[in-house]
């Protein structure tokens, strides 16, 4: 089989090149050129079709490239219908809180009205009640000058209280203080003389030695001018035994009224100025139960206050 085949080939070889040698040489050339043509246009269709690969290569990356974008388009247009469904929902809550608003407002309104017209009412009040605030401060401040005029009184009542009572007290200072003590308090000037000083036992007379101290405090007086005079005789509380005194008022009374005629009639103070009372045994310094407490509840004082009018007239609600 195989020498059958070759012996064909040889066959066909032969005869190729027997009519090619009997074919002319012009005819040759034209098959010759038809080729070339034919290879050229094969070239050209070739590269052509390369392009057209190349552009279909292009195409075809750009649709790929497009069909990214599209999904990508598709995914956003998804998400934003999502966002718009959110917004819609939020509209819709919002439109129902809207009217809740509106209702309180409506609500708020009627109260403010309320109280506009309550402003109003409690400003007429404000304005009443200013008034009264006024006439309450005007009120105030003239209880504040006269407070503050009480006080300058009071004050120089104290610094002539406290004058007075050092006067007294270096008129007196010869006497020890057994027998007398001159004190300050409640704004009034105390010389207390003890019984010893001023009378004997049971009497009602005046001793030399206790003329000697009322001269000294007669002097002082006459010389200070506006003062009150309270003469006031004590005495213990043992029972009298006496025919002229009845009890001890008798005597108490008997010896202040006797130490005012003594600064009256023998050293001219004013009259006017005196007074002269009985406390008897009831305004004791000391208990009664001993004999020294009872010998320093049988005194007399004498009680001396600056007089001072402005400060009565102040206190009685002049001016």
């Amino acid at each position: 089989m195989r020498r059958s085949i070759h012996a064909l080939t040889l066959f066909s070889v032969s005869a190729v090149f027997l009519v090619s040698c009997l074919v002319p040489k012009k005819k040759f050339d034209e098959q010759a050129l038809k080729a070339r043509n034919a290879e050229a246009e094969n070239s050209r269709l070739k590269k052509q079709v390369l392009d057209q690969q190349g552009v279909i290569d292009k195409v075809t990356g750009a649709n790929k490239d497009l069909s990214a974008k599209v999904e990508e388009l598709n995914r956003q247009v998804i998400d934003l219908k999502g966002q718009v469904a959110r917004l819609e929902d939020q509209v819709s809550r919002q439109s129902d809180s809207i009217d809740v608003y509106k209702a309180t407002i409506k609500t708020l309104s009627g109260k403010l009205n309320h109280l506009t017209g309550k402003v109003s009412e409690l400003g007429n009040e404000n304005d009443d009640a200013l008034k009264q605030l006024s006439q309450s401060k005007s009120l105030l401040a003239e209880q504040k000058r006269k407070l503050e005029q009480l006080q300058a009184l009071i004050d120089a009542q104290q610094k002539a209280t406290e004058a007075l009572r050092k006067k007294i007290a270096d008129a007196l200072s010869g006497f020890n203080s057994s027998e007398l003590t001159v004190t300050r308090r409640n704004g009034k000037v105390y010389i207390s003389m003890q019984e010893s000083l001023l009378f004997p036992s049971g009497s009602a007379v005046v001793n030399p030695k206790g003329k000697e101290a009322l001269s000294k405090v007669a002097k002082v007086l006459n010389a200070s001018k506006d003062i009150n005079i309270n003469i006031e005789g004590h005495t213990d509380s043992l029972p009298i035994h006496n025919k002229i005194y009845a009890d001890n008022w008798a005597l108490s009374t008997a010896r202040a009224t006797s130490i005012a005629h003594v600064l009256i009639d023998e050293y001219e103070v004013g009259p006017a100025k005196l007074t002269a009372s009985g406390r008897s045994e009831y305004d004791p310094v000391a208990p009664n139960t001993t004999p020294e407490g009872r010998g320093k509840n049988r005194r007399t004082e004498i009680i001396l206050e600056p007089k001072l009018d402005e400060l009565t007239d102040l206190i009685n609600g002049g001016k």
